[in-house]
């Protein structure tokens, strides 16, 4: 069974008013998109899982997570990546994820709720 990562910011933590997030998007719409695209994950018959982090915690949270973890694809989440203000904070997740998981294809989602479309760019059919 393929597993998946998604990793982002933890929602209450991102700032909403930033013009480069997709418009109406609030902390409430991120958890309810993050759990529809575990059941997404689910009913493709894989293993989704996620780490929400702060950003002065992100590579300390995802070495631990991924220390001894083998995933199929880790998802960025569009929080991450988006607002221009988090440059480094992106180059900081996606290293930590070549040095603790090596080889594992990284996908973006551009909203929550498409992170299980992001992972099946990479993942082969069943």
């Amino acid at each position: 069974m393929p597993r998946v990562l998604l990793v982002g910011l933890v929602p209450e933590t991102v700032d909403f008013t930033d013009p480069a997030l997709p418009p109406g998007m609030t902390a409430e719409k991120i958890h309810a998109g993050v759990a529809l695209a575990m059941q997404q994950m689910t009913d493709r018959g894989w293993q989704g899982e996620t780490l929400m982090f702060r950003p002065e915690t992100a590579a300390e949270e995802l070495r631990s997570q991924l220390a001894g973890q083998d995933y199929d694809c880790i998802v960025i989440g569009a929080g991450v990546r988006l607002p221009p203000r988090n440059l480094s904070l992106l180059e900081t997740v996606i290293n930590a994820i070549a040095s603790a998981a090596p080889g594992t294809p990284i996908a973006f989602n551009t909203v929550p709720h498409d992170s299980a479309d992001a992972a099946g760019r990479w993942l082969a059919p069943e």
